[in-house]
């Protein structure tokens, strides 16, 4: 980026400057610690200068906003343009009590909904399985029929607002419920606009949440996809998470790097499933922690975008641009919240929430402050929304496009970032792919080393949690929480109990014998499953059907 004589001149004058200036400061005044690194344990060093990017080439490395290889971000004006989405992850107790939740953020400027499921849904148990004992209701909203989603979005548009929903084993299952309210309102699934999470391999590499093994998890997941392209236009068929790598204790780059090569897998399988690369890249999201380390962050956002688009390029030569853009929703650390002086949870959602922005977020959630204690409250969730509200409104941080483009730190850490991510698609191309590698348990147990490796820096104080570690308080006042009344679990299992009575027990079965029978055979599994929704089949019958047929897959247990 810059000419051979004055780097040379730059790099004399650092010299000079590190023997007098830099050396009489140290004598003075040592640093405050041995050795500085990011938050993933990456050296930082002193002082970043042209030198640190010397290689670097404008046009191909960065470019411009709106242009290949979009480092600088997917649209030409980027947020001056139009403000990230702003939706608040929402669901607890009945889908009444959803409802209503919805409905109050919605009223406060919310801009699209994000749908929490509760455990026994995600899952793919009902709320009367034995297993679903004391978590109905509990960490999200129970959903076991389509009698229940029709009463999560009563009174709710669906044309006229975007849904996230945060479900990944029985995906195809709650698509199928969404598919089903939005017919009884009159609106077609060509005008749906909305994220299915549904990425499947990172439960097998973080979160755990899974029906069957991977093998048949990637058909559904793959059926999904073909679905969705053919039949939802501006739905994303699958939203391609970092997020839950980061929560099991990931370092930044081993977030960024199984996301992204699982969003290649997913490539790889939709186009084996007959389709063309254009037809569905365009609607491929991603979804990525926002943690603590401010520049890092960015750089990680920045470098995703640079990576994925030079990988399609490159593995599949797609003709429409779009195909090569990363679009990404970001929520902020759950991980780094804190029990202790829950209040502090909101600057560090602050730090986070600007870190996405800086980075070129398509949308965004900020946790609430009382988060680690129990469900939002509904002021906690407002001032979450607001922290967002604030940056757009009041901070002007939105006036430029990538105001931290072209920082030495920040363009060298984005450099660090992809080469370590090239680093593990090596590693994951040796070992025969994704699938092959979560079988041998490698992208687990590297998250596993991370988490513990940062859990004994909080542990031996190299790494300060305020709060925690360090500044503890000692008295707490108490605060406020969200408590889920046992009746809750009452209430749902009763309504499950009269939905199973009152439904046509001829045409449930017949739905159900159906999808036995497309889930053996090779149709696509998204029309049966809607049939067996309609029947009002709930969702633990649909998920045994493929746990009857493509078995029970049990976490062999790396560590």
């Amino acid at each position: 980026m810059i000419d051979a004589q004055s780097l040379k001149k730059i790099q004399e004058r650092k010299v000079q400057w590190e023997q007098t200036t830099l050396k009489k400061t140290l004598e003075i005044m040592p640093e405050r610690q041995p050795k500085f690194v990011s938050l993933s344990n990456r050296p930082v060093k002193v002082l970043y200068t042209p030198l640190d990017i010397a290689e670097m080439d404008y046009n191909e490395d960065l470019g411009f906003p709106g242009e290949y290889p979009f480092t600088r971000g997917i649209h030409a004006t980027m947020h001056r343009g139009r403000l990230w989405t702003m939706r608040q992850f929402a669901g607890f107790g009945t889908a009444e009590d959803t409802n209503r939740r919805f409905h109050y953020l919605l009223s406060q400027g919310q801009m699209g909904l994000s749908v929490a499921f509760d455990l026994p849904t995600l899952m793919g148990y009902d709320s009367d399985h034995p297993l679903s004992r004391g978590e109905v209701g509990r960490e999200g909203v129970a959903i076991d029929t389509l009698e229940d989603m029709e009463i999560l979005f009563k009174g709710i548009p669906l044309d006229q607002i975007s849904t996230s929903m945060t479900i990944n084993g029985p995906a195809i299952v709650l698509l199928a419920m969404y598919l089903a309210v939005a017919e009884k309102q009159g609106v077609p699934p060509a005008q749906l606009r909305g994220t299915l999470q549904a990425d499947i391999l990172k439960e097998y590499i973080a979160q755990r949440e899974w029906i069957c093994p991977p093998e048949p998890a990637m058909r559904i997941l793959t059926d999904i996809i073909v679905y969705c392209t053919r039949h939802m236009p501006r739905w994303n068929s699958i939203s391609i998470s970092g997020y839950h790598i980061r929560e099991a204790g990931s370092t930044a780059v081993q977030e960024l790097a199984f996301t992204l090569y699982d969003g290649l897998t997913y490539v790889d399988y939709g186009i084996q499933a007959g389709l063309e690369v254009d037809e569905f890249a365009p609607r491929l999201s991603f979804f990525f922690n926002a943690h603590n380390d401010f520049f890092e962050e960015i750089a990680k956002y920045r470098a995703a975008r640079r990576i994925w688009a030079r990988e399609l390029k490159r593995r599949y030569n797609p003709k429409n641009p779009r195909s090569l853009m990363l679009r990404f929703h970001t929520q902020t650390a759950g991980c780094s919240a804190t029990a202790q002086q829950p209040l502090n949870n909101i600057i560090r959602t602050t730090i986070q929430a600007l870190a996405a922005v800086l980075g070129g977020t398509q949308s965004l959630h900020t946790n609430s402050y009382d988060e680690t204690l129990a469900l939002p409250t509904e002021e906690a969730v407002t001032i979450a929304l607001r922290t967002q509200q604030i940056i757009a409104y009041e901070s002007e941080v939105t006036n430029t496009v990538d105001p931290l483009g072209g920082s030495y730190y920040l363009e060298r850490l984005t450099n660090e970032m992809e080469e370590a991510t090239y680093d593990y698609f090596k590693k994951l191309d040796a070992l025969g792919g994704m699938i092959p590698a979560i079988h041998q348990g490698f992208p687990q147990k590297e998250i596993q080393e991370a988490a513990y490796t940062y859990q004994k820096q909080i542990e031996n104080k190299e790494k300060i949690i305020v709060g925690v570690n360090e500044f503890v308080a000692k008295e707490e006042t108490p605060i406020k929480i969200l408590k889920i009344d046992p009746e809750v679990e009452k209430k749902q299992l009763e309504r499950l109990e009269n939905v199973k009575k009152r439904r046509d027990p001829i045409k449930h079965e017949a739905a159900l014998e159906r999808l036995r029978a497309a889930a053996k055979g090779k149709e696509n599994l998204v029309p049966p499953v809607l049939e067996a929704v309609k029947a009002y089949a709930t969702v633990g019958e649909i998920c045994d059907v493929f746990r009857e047929v493509f078995g029970i897959y049990r976490d062999p247990g790396f560590f």
